[in-house]
């Protein structure tokens, strides 16, 4: 005869919690990701600690931009520009800008499993960190490639000090603050703006009126933006080079109304049209 079987659950063990969570633990031999206790257990942030864990899991080599990272979670670019920079400041996270052979700059992004200051002095040795090159001066022509790097570069450099909005031009602000009916993607904070303000505020004092200037930044731009509109507007207003002079635009004359048809037309002073001039003088004749 067989022996009796029950589809009851098993009890838990007699040394299992009463509360809290019971981890059922499963080997895993592929796929999987190590973080240590001390970064998957930070206080503070949860979108921090869930960055810092996808980071970990990348493999080299792969985009972590800010406009990277907006593309996989459904927090926006503040929240994650937060959280980069509470790891950058924990030791975690760190960029570096470095120059390549070619002459071109490029921002290298650097993650550690545990932050240098933390590590366990009797553990194995760390690789050592590439050395930083000396600063080069930049190249007169630069190509395509070197435009989109020195774009991201300057999209991804560390965090300037805030500039009080109200010191701004407000003539430069506004013009910043028109892109966006040109073009919808060009939005920029408060702090964007303070910081582009003085650049087109220069191009005001040389005479370039602020359409000219709303061309200029809105012109030929790419069909995807991979990094904030604010890196492209400053990348624009700092490699095209100013006028020489003051641009000089022709005097606009006064409208005035015919003494002999009332009619309306430009002049200095008022008098008559072209029309009764003209006529006037086929008369004479």
């Amino acid at each position: 005869m067989a022996d009796p079987q029950s589809n009851a659950r098993l009890r838990a063990d007699a040394g299992a919690p009463t509360s809290g969570v019971i981890r059922v633990r499963t080997r895993l031999t592929a796929d999987f990701t190590v973080i240590s206790n001390s970064l998957a257990q930070r206080r503070g942030s949860a979108v921090t600690v869930g960055i810092a864990a996808y980071i970990l899991s990348l493999p080299d080599g792969f985009p972590v931009s800010i406009a990277a990272l907006c593309e996989h979670f459904t927090e926006g670019e503040i929240l994650i520009s937060r959280a980069l920079r509470e790891l950058e400041a924990a030791g975690y996270l760190e960029r570096r800008r470095e120059r390549l052979p070619t002459g071109q700059i490029r921002t290298r992004t650097y993650f550690f499993d545990v932050p240098e200051d933390t590590a366990d002095p009797d553990g194995p040795p760390e690789p050592p960190k590439p050395p930083r090159p000396r600063r080069q001066p930049a190249p007169e022509a630069a190509t395509a490639t070197a435009v989109r790097e020195t774009v991201d570069a300057s999209a991804q450099a560390e965090v300037e000090p805030l500039v009080p909005l109200a010191d701004a031009d407000p003539q430069a602000v506004a013009v910043l603050t028109a892109l966006r009916r040109v073009d919808p993607r060009l939005i920029l904070s408060q702090q964007e703006a303070a910081r582009l303000a003085p650049a087109v505020a220069r191009w005001l004092a040389a005479g370039v009126e602020a359409p000219q200037i709303i061309e200029l930044l809105t012109t030929s731009l790419p069909g995807r933006l991979r990094t904030r509109p604010a890196g492209i507007l400053a990348f624009r207003l700092r490699e095209t080079p100013l006028p020489s002079h003051p641009v000089e635009h022709p005097t606009v004359l006064p409208f005035q109304a015919c003494d002999g048809c009332d009619r309306a037309f430009r002049s200095a002073e008022p008098g008559r049209c072209r029309d009764c001039r003209s006529g006037n003088l086929r008369a004479a004749g």
